[in-house]
């Protein structure tokens, strides 16, 4: 994610599109990458940021990337609003169908990144070596504990 950083800072379309769709799609480590303190203050009084199910600070942030890479805030945001609306197969276990809103789908508590449907899927993956070695890796590009 932290590529995501240096690309978006340099104002690159498509790194800020990527960066501010994670950071709505409630990606841990890009709203914590993509975290601004006070960009959006315009976007806020034009009410683009009203109806969307994610917190303010957030909002913010991906407004303020959308912004910086030159997209279409209020069509972006609409899009993103329908892609998180709509739902999709989250989990991250090989065959698993749930299919469901990404906030009900629980984040790997080590790298963050990988989402399960629920504790079942996850011994499943992580047993299966599928997501033990990924996790490993970006725990540790990251800068976390193993």
């Amino acid at each position: 994610m932290r590529r995501y950083s240096k690309a978006a800072e340099t104002g690159r379309a498509a790194s800020c599109l990527e960066l501010a769709q994670e950071m709505y799609m409630d990606n841990p480590y890009a709203r914590e990458v993509g975290h601004v303190v006070e960009a959006a203050g315009a976007a806020t009084s034009a009410g683009v940021m009203e109806g969307h199910d994610v917190p303010p600070d957030v909002l913010t942030g991906v407004v303020h990337w959308l912004q910086k890479g030159g997209h279409s805030t209020i069509d972006r945001l609409n899009y993103f609003r329908r892609m998180a609306s709509e739902g999709a197969a989250y989990c991250r276990n090989e065959g698993c169908e749930v299919v469901g809103q990404l906030k009900d789908f629980k984040v790997c508590p080590q790298c963050k990144t990988a989402r399960y449907c629920g504790d079942a899927c996850q011994k499943q993956d992580w047993t299966a070596g599928g997501h033990k070695e990924a996790c490993g890796t970006s725990a540790a590009r990251f800068g976390h504990r193993q």
